[in-house]
């Protein structure tokens, strides 16, 4: 019984620990779309393409990288960079079709 109370209290303070992570990940990605409007809208003014296969790959390599070094596959870590840079593409997309752009 005290078991199943110590372990109940444990997965408590993990699930804790896990909702703060969760967070803070939000609030993260958050800012990083926030700056990567700002490279949109810059993008847009200046005519410059909406993707940049060479920061891409640079970003793609990088992350792997950091992934190794945390202990975190690799694999994992492309394809949230996939996801995120997909979104970030299409918000570039959107600026460049603005007709009010700066």
């Amino acid at each position: 019984m005290a078991e199943d109370q110590n372990a109940q209290t444990e997965l408590h303070e993990l699930r804790k620990s896990i909702d703060n992570i969760d967070a803070a990940m939000i609030h993260i990605l958050a800012e990083r779309f926030r700056c990567t409007q700002r490279v949109g809208a810059l993008k847009a003014k200046h005519d410059l393409p909406p993707a940049d296969p060479a920061r891409e790959a640079y970003q793609v390599r990088r992350l792997r990288a950091l992934a190794e070094d945390a202990q975190l596959d690799p694999e994992f870590a492309e394809k949230y960079l996939a996801f995120i840079i997909r979104e970030v593409i299409r918000h570039h997309e959107k600026f460049r079709q603005q007709p009010d752009r700066q």
